[in-house]
């Protein structure tokens, strides 16, 4: 038996991605997957996917960012299979131009709107779902941070806050849902090169990809499914020891000095004076 048959899942982001991915493997695991997702189209395709390789996925079309379209994303779960196992709070805000700055930079609106995705979305999804993970006996919760979480970078003083808030959060929602069998748990993702990423910046710029790669002590940056993989194992049984526990799925960034990556750079610029690097 598949090990997650019999559950139900829901994904937000779930279109493409790190979501995409996600919704692919729980599905492939056993698992019945609801994609949440502002984009239909790309929902669509990748439901089409899931079912074209034997899976059960549906598609909800949700603004995780409005607390309403959340409340009735949880209740199409509960309509439409009777139960929910499995949420994972993945939708964000990209660090678009608007969203990168400093305190002084930033403007109240663009700091209320991104944590509305950002932080508010994990707290709301979980409210919802609780109740209904309550009555089936337990769940799990996956929370998408970041190494930003650990981690700050110039700049992005929203995306950073915001994902060092959701470790907490899921340090503290392990805590009071411990007792009903409900385990929290987060990843904290490297960079990941997603379909997005791929075509608006690495297809425009190979060569700072390649620099990228050679910043990781794996000499590689992530790939959807290597998040995928690490989702589908905290909401396994193999996993039901842990909670509240971020789990770090970087290739090792976030191990090493800032000098060891100072010299590597400083050597490769040395070897490749032509190569754009502006990342």
């Amino acid at each position: 038996m598949s090990k997650l048959a019999n559950k139900v899942a829901i994904v937000t982001g779930g279109a493409s991605g790190i979501g995409g991915a996600t919704a692919r493997r729980l599905a492939s695991d056993g698992a019945r997957v609801i994609i949440a997702d502002i984009n239909e189209e790309t929902s669509s395709q990748n439901v089409s996917k899931i079912v074209s390789d034997g899976g059960i996925a549906k598609t909800f079309i949700a603004n995780v960012g409005v607390s309403s379209e959340l409340r009735n994303l949880i209740q199409f779960a509960i309509d439409t299979w009777g139960q929910l196992d499995i949420l994972v709070n993945n939708a964000y805000t990209a660090m678009s131009p608007a969203v990168r700055g400093n305190a002084v930079e930033i403007t109240e609106d663009v700091w209320d709107e991104s944590f509305s995705v950002l932080l508010k979305a994990h707290y709301l999804g979980t409210k919802f779902a609780v109740p209904h993970m309550i009555k089936s006996g337990g769940g799990n919760i996956v929370n998408i941070a970041s190494v930003h979480g650990a981690l700050a970078a110039p700049r992005a003083l929203v995306y950073d806050t915001a994902k060092a808030a959701v470790i907490q959060m899921t340090k503290q929602m392990a805590i009071d849902f411990g007792p009903e069998n409900i385990r929290v748990n987060a990843i904290l993702p490297g960079h990941i090169v997603t379909e997005t990423v791929q075509t608006n910046r690495w297809d425009l710029n190979p060569s700072g990809l390649e620099f990228f790669h050679n910043q990781y002590p794996l000499r590689k940056v992530g790939k959807t499914e290597d998040i995928a993989n690490a989702i589908s194992f905290l909401c396994s049984e193999d996993a039901n020891f842990i909670t509240g526990h971020g789990l770090v799925v970087d290739g090792g960034l976030s191990i090493q000095l800032q000098e060891d990556f100072g010299l590597r750079q400083a050597h490769y610029i040395r070897e490749n004076p032509d190569a754009d690097i502006n990342i």
